[in-house]
């Protein structure tokens, strides 16, 4: 099985925010100020990027391949994959990433903690949170009245997202529905084992994994289409997972190697979406999930490659909603325009 390792030797350093072997490709990046040569179309570059296992990986998942056989030979692209948040902040933070896939808040966190140094590319994953049950009493949202639902993520995107698709339909979270909090979703699984009516929230993948252990479990609401319905203009904003940013000072002084970075995610994103199963073989080959699991959670992780207009107005949107229920989910204050790259 291949792995992916970044070229470089990174110092530990205290994450900014906590939040839900490898092969290297190219050249070793330098240390000093001039650690990427001018961008130019004669002359490549030293790309370092990562993602975090789960979707937020799943759509690089050709452009890694390519690199990696020779074929994207365009730049010098390095990828990691990692299992936390917190094993990136500090890395995009020091400068030791250049483009990174990483959850759409702590997007905006970096950006206020950083004094704007980061922007943010394309949305790359949208909702991937699901309502579930294993009776099929849960048919709509209004369903969900007199009910306690499992879930995991409190103080996070599963609270928000699911306190606003409650309150948009009229239900109080706390009176009209009990949300009873857990620490992994694994123990929301085992409520629903324990109990014929519970139901809980849960996102892709591990929404796939917990029905092939029991068939039973069934997707009753998808949080993304229930958000959407409660959006009725045209600059709409979307349930969003993740989000492909970059350093600032990269984007200024690389141009075209975001541009062909970006030429290359989106190829890899519609491989992906468009040719599933063997989209989960690589999905398995970089031990991101297992291909029988990517092959059935891939359709429903909603993995995009949203830019310019669109990303902003969908992007700007949810981080309104996380800002109004707390504003510390987007780092205190709303990203400015700066934050939002445009080709």
């Amino acid at each position: 099985m291949r792995k992916i390792t970044l070229a470089c030797t990174v110092a530990l350093f205290c994450a900014l925010v906590a939040l839900g072997g490898c092969s290297t490709h190219g050249q070793e990046p330098n240390n000093g100020s001039e650690e990427h040569p001018q961008a130019t179309s004669q002359q490549p570059v030293d790309v370092r990027a990562a993602a975090l296992k789960g979707p937020t990986a799943m759509g690089l998942v050709k452009f890694m391949d390519e690199a990696e056989a020779g074929t994207a030979s365009d730049n010098n692209y390095s990828f990691q994959i990692a299992a936390s948040p917190d094993e990136l902040t500090p890395q995009i933070a020091q400068g030791s990433l250049d483009i990174a896939c990483v959850p759409a808040n702590l997007a905006s966190v970096l950006y206020n903690n950083t004094d704007g140094a980061v922007r943010v590319l394309a949305v790359n994953t949208l909702g991937v949170l699901y309502i579930c049950d294993n009776n099929g009493s849960i048919q709509s949202v209004a369903d969900l009245a007199g009910k306690t639902i499992y879930a995991s993520g409190k103080g996070s995107t599963p609270e928000y997202a699911l306190n606003y698709i409650l309150e948009g339909n009229g239900l109080t979270p706390g009176r009209d529905v009990t949300i009873e909090w857990k620490s992994e979703h694994a123990e929301c699984v085992a409520a629903m084992t324990q109990d014929s009516q519970a139901i809980a929230l849960l996102p892709q993948p591990f929404v796939t994994t917990a029905q092939m252990k029991d068939d039973s479990i069934r997707t009753a609401l998808d949080l993304t289409e229930e958000w959407n319905a409660l959006q009725n203009d045209a600059d709409a904003s979307s349930l969003i997972t993740g989000v492909v940013i970059a350093r600032a000072d990269f984007v200024d002084e690389r141009p075209e190697a975001v541009e062909a970075f970006m030429k290359h995610y989106r190829e890899s994103v519609a491989f992906v979406n468009e040719d599933v199963e063997a989209a989960a073989e690589l999905v398995d080959a970089y031990d991101i999930v297992p291909a029988a699991v990517a092959q059935k959670a891939i359709p429903a992780c909603n993995i995009v490659c949203m830019e310019g207009s669109e990303m902003k107005n969908a992007l700007s949107g949810y981080f309104e909603v996380l800002f109004e229920q707390n504003p510390k989910s987007v780092g205190g204050t709303l990203p400015g325009d700066d934050f939002y790259y445009a080709s």
